[in-house]
């Protein structure tokens, strides 16, 4: 079997058509539901039905990578160079019979494409709202450069998709391929909220601490992709020790090592165990700080009175006790799929529910004015 390059461009053309092939779909859904309606008004229902879509990619990311299906076409951006896993069937076959459990198989081959698939749709549609921006942008409620930085982010985050595939899963590539997600979605959740028009008044020290919450809640996020990349999840048996001990031995100057391999240390030898129970730790240890700071903002936003702060609270405090319980039920159940891709989820509706929290409180000089659209929420 001949060599396969690790970036093989040959089926790129092919691939933007099928992705706009996909595409054409939801356009042409949202296209039907609006015809009646002004362009914004396409345009907004568009935002949503990519928000929707965007997150959907980063929960199937996730299991993607869970799935251990991150490698299952080991070159970008097709698979060993066809579109598809099924122009690829000997290949992959030759590599599914070498070694049966992986990284290559006929299903992790299809999971890394339809990820891929599902990628390359929600880009055309970002694509096309840029357009659809610059066209419309007198009537637009936001700067079109908005949707334009939309579109910049997703070329970025395609390049960590690239990144992830040609240098085998390197930690630190994977670990920002998922912030870079969750960024797009928070892009997006931004953009929505403007269309929308529903000004929140929140005081001011509330308002901080949502961005408080958030910040809290993107370094937790960050820790979480990395003992995921690292496969450190199982590291620690037991709760609330860590394999029988309170305070376990730890290694966190090669556990935090960045530039380094997959299962590799700095300096080129292997990761020390020590290392894997160190970025575990520390990730179950910040959680208390996150558990304090979001519980503590939705308590904060129950108390405010305003019903749409209300629920903004519950939601709140609902997804934090669901994120605890996916958590532990990783380390105690042994790191179950079903849990694991719970917890991603969870993490990616607690960024958006932030946002989307951030994008409606209103400014004082919004507060002070009666609200445009006074819909309910």
């Amino acid at each position: 079997m001949d060599p396969q390059p690790l970036v093989d461009f040959a089926p790129t053309l092919r691939l933007a058509l099928l992705a706009l092939v996909i595409a054409l779909l939801p356009l042409s859904w949202v296209w039907l539901r609006q015809r009646g309606g002004q362009p914004t008004q396409r345009l907004a229902a568009l935002t949503a039905l990519t928000l929707f879509l965007t997150f959907d990619l980063v929960v199937f990311g996730s299991f993607t990578r869970l799935s251990d299906s991150g490698l299952g076409c080991p070159d970008w951006p097709g698979c060993y160079g066809e579109v598809s896993p099924l122009g690829a069937r000997e290949e992959i076959h030759a590599a599914q019979t070498a070694m049966p459990s992986g990284p290559v198989t006929w299903g992790k081959a299809w999971i890394e494409m339809v990820h891929r698939y599902l990628a390359m749709t929600v880009g055309v549609l970002i694509l096309v709202m840029a357009a659809a921006a610059w066209r419309d942008r007198q009537r637009l409620p936001f700067s079109p450069w908005w949707p334009t930085l939309t579109l910049a982010w997703v070329i970025v985050q395609g390049l960590f998709g690239k990144y992830t595939v040609t240098l085998k899963l390197y930690p630190a590539i994977v670990t920002l391929h998922l912030l870079g997600g969750l960024t797009l979605l928070a892009l997006l959740a931004a953009q929505h909220e403007a269309f929308r028009q529903r000004p929140l008044a929140l005081p001011a020290a509330l308002r901080r601490g949502a961005w408080v919450a958030l910040a809290v809640l993107a370094l937790q996020i960050a820790l979480g992709g990395w003992v995921s990349t690292n496969y450190a999840v199982l590291a620690c048996t037991g709760f609330p020790q860590c394999n029988g001990q309170w305070w376990p031995a730890m290694d966190a100057v090669h556990g935090f090592t960045l530039l380094r391999e997959l299962g590799m240390a700095g300096h080129g030898g292997l990761l020390p165990f020590e290392a894997l129970v160190a970025i575990h730790m520390a990730h179950r240890l910040f959680s208390l700080v996150a558990t304090l700071v979001l519980g503590s903002l939705a308590w904060r936003l129950w108390r405010a009175g305003e019903p749409v702060a209300r629920r903004f609270g519950v939601a709140l405090a609902t997804l934090l006790l669901a994120q605890l319980a996916s958590g532990l039920s990783n380390v105690v159940l042994g790191w179950p799929l079903v849990a694991a891709i719970g917890h991603a989820a969870g993490a990616a509706a607690l960024v958006l529910t932030l946002v989307l929290l951030l994008a409606r409180s209103a400014s004082r000089r919004s507060a002070a004015q009666p609200l445009r659209h006074p819909a309910a929420a």
